[in-house]
């Protein structure tokens, strides 16, 4: 067992994928259009595919993803206990309507936007508050970009949404990179010297030519600012000096003024005009064409489009799957084929319908069979390629969803009882809010993930630790353990806490053999024990 102008172009043919008639019927429910094409692949290749998980790992792994923490002994309890046949719906639209979905959500998009800038998680450079609105309101995914890229701190709905850019601004080269892998699935950066080896979608005058929207916009006394002229320069491998165009990624070019060296005096009075705003600490006022407008309502166009609704739905996939369906995500172009075209397009063509409402497509995903697969793979033989998505992938937790686990498994269950939903979400929210220091204690898990020596020394010799998660008080769950009468009940409160499912037999026999031999030091007994679920793979990992 495992756990397991248009420029014609390639890239413009990639962007636009297969026709619509070629596709699923748009009215089917986003779940069932995803099994029709996993399932479908599966079967065309003879592959067999895994069970349907269990309710309790189902809980646990919904939660995780969509709340940030594992579920409470209550709630696994109240959903593994239920016989109502849309069930896991009902739970989904639960998870996706409380104030856990909005903060962790928050945090994931956070981490994913911020990545290059500064760490938001850890102070400076945060998108969160921003975020954490948007997701509130469930802003639409292209209104979100279009906030980021023209941020406007007087419309208190965009508020900190300049913070994607602010900290970028001193290397455009890195700005211009980082703007295509995070909003169109593209990592180009080799073209800023020469024309990708590999890739003939990739040219310089796709690099310099997205940089030309950007190239314009500049840090003026802590507010964003966009010049009325400029000009990118760059030389070709043949020593060739060329002048870029303003070039979208599918090799639309867009026609700007501007598009030359101003003169000294030109120069001198814009800059005494900015200068001025400086002065006044105020924002400048838009030129008369902006460059960055212009990028933003081409990227959005419906013959441009392909690439910003993909790759948001790619994203999404990667985090909920473990592996995108074109992977790496950075990677979408001519010659990385997805491995299910048909259902990025589907899915691509769903955002876009539903005014790239991405709650909608997070729904449709959890509720999928695929989504709800095993990670279990008890039949012979090696299991399926993870790209067929046959078997679910076991995945690490985010440093939020560690830390939010640790401090709900180890608080007292007694406090999550039949405690209505508002006064559950208020329990929550303390909990993880005294958790955010301890998330900041471990690495984000990128595709290779190992749990390195620093977490492994954290967790063996740090203090904190041990004081934040073995606390003897009255809401803790070490101090109920002491009240239990039988290492019975100890063993099956703990795993049911920590590990949400009950105990097995093998569990129960083996724990119960190391409390009853430590029946002279209980205490330090019941922290071994609790101490020991807490730091197992089962508990560090999403399953």
């Amino acid at each position: 067992m495992r756990w397991c102008i248009c420029i014609p172009s390639i890239a413009l043919m990639f962007a636009i994928g297969a026709q619509a008639d070629e596709l699923q019927p748009a009215g089917i429910p986003v779940e069932k259009t995803i099994d029709h094409y996993v399932d479908s692949a599966i079967k065309a290749n003879g592959i067999s595919s895994a069970p349907m998980a269990d309710d309790a790992t189902f809980i646990r792994r919904v939660t995780l993803d969509l709340c940030g923490r594992i579920p409470t002994a209550a709630e696994t309890r109240e959903y593994v206990e239920s016989k109502t046949l849309d069930k896991r719906e009902k739970l989904v639209d639960r998870l996706m309507q409380s104030s856990g979905f909005v903060r962790y959500q928050a945090s994931e998009f956070d981490a994913m936007l911020m990545q290059g800038a500064s760490n938001g998680r850890r102070g400076g450079g945060s998108l969160r508050d921003y975020l954490e609105r948007s997701i509130a309101s469930n802003r639409p995914w292209n209104e979100v970009f279009k906030d980021l890229i023209l941020p406007d701190d007087n419309d208190a709905a965009k508020k900190g949404a300049g913070e994607f850019l602010k900290p970028r601004l001193t290397d455009v080269d890195k700005l211009t990179t980082e703007v295509s892998i995070l909003f169109f699935g593209v990592n180009m950066s080799c073209a800023r010297c020469h024309d990708h080896p590999l890739v003939a979608d990739w040219k310089q005058d796709h690099f310099f030519g997205m940089k030309s929207f950007f190239n314009r916009t500049f840090d003026n006394g802590g507010f964003l600012a966009e010049r009325e002229f400029g000009l990118v320069k760059f030389q070709t491998t043949k020593g060739q000096n060329k002048d870029a165009q303003m070039m979208f990624l599918t090799g639309k070019v867009v026609s700007a003024p501007g598009m030359k060296e101003p003169t000294k005096d030109e120069e001198k009075k814009e800059k005494e005009r900015f200068e001025e705003f400086k002065k006044k600490k105020a924002v400048p006022p838009p030129p008369k064409f902006s460059a960055r407008s212009a990028f933003v309502e081409t990227a959005l166009q419906p013959e441009q489009r392909g690439y910003f609704s993909k790759a948001i739905v790619n994203r999404l996939w990667n985090r909920f799957f473990g592996l995108g369906l074109v992977n790496p995500v950075d990677q979408m172009h001519s010659e990385n084929a997805p491995s299910h075209p048909e259902l990025l397009e589907w899915l691509a063509r769903d955002l876009v319908d539903h005014r790239y409402d991405l709650k909608r497509t997070i729904r449709g995903v959890v509720l999928s069979h695929a989504y709800g697969r095993s990670s279990r793979w008890d039949s012979n033989g090696e299991p399926p390629a993870a790209k067929w998505f046959a078997v679910a992938r076991v995945r690490p937790l985010t440093p939020l969803q560690l830390a939010n686990s640790l401090r709900i498994a180890t608080s007292d269950p007694q406090t999550f009882e039949n405690t209505k939903p508002a006064d559950l979400e208020k329990k929550i929210e303390q909990i993880e809010s005294s958790a955010r220091g301890l998330a900041n204690m471990f690495e984000y898990p990128n595709d290779d993930f190992q749990i390195g020596a620093g977490e492994a020394l954290l967790f063996s010799n740090s203090d904190r630790m041990q004081k934040d998660l073995l606390a003897d008080g009255g809401d803790r769950l070490f101090s109920n353990l002491k009240k239990l009468k039988t290492n019975d009940q100890v063993v099956e409160l703990t795993v049911s806490s920590i590990l949400c499912r009950p105990a097995t037999s093998y569990e129960k026999q083996m724990f119960n053999d190391f409390l009853a031999k430590r029946i002279d030091r209980p205490a330090d007994a019941q922290r071994q024990l609790v101490w020991a679920f807490l730091t197992t793979s089962e508990f560090r990992f999403n399953h």
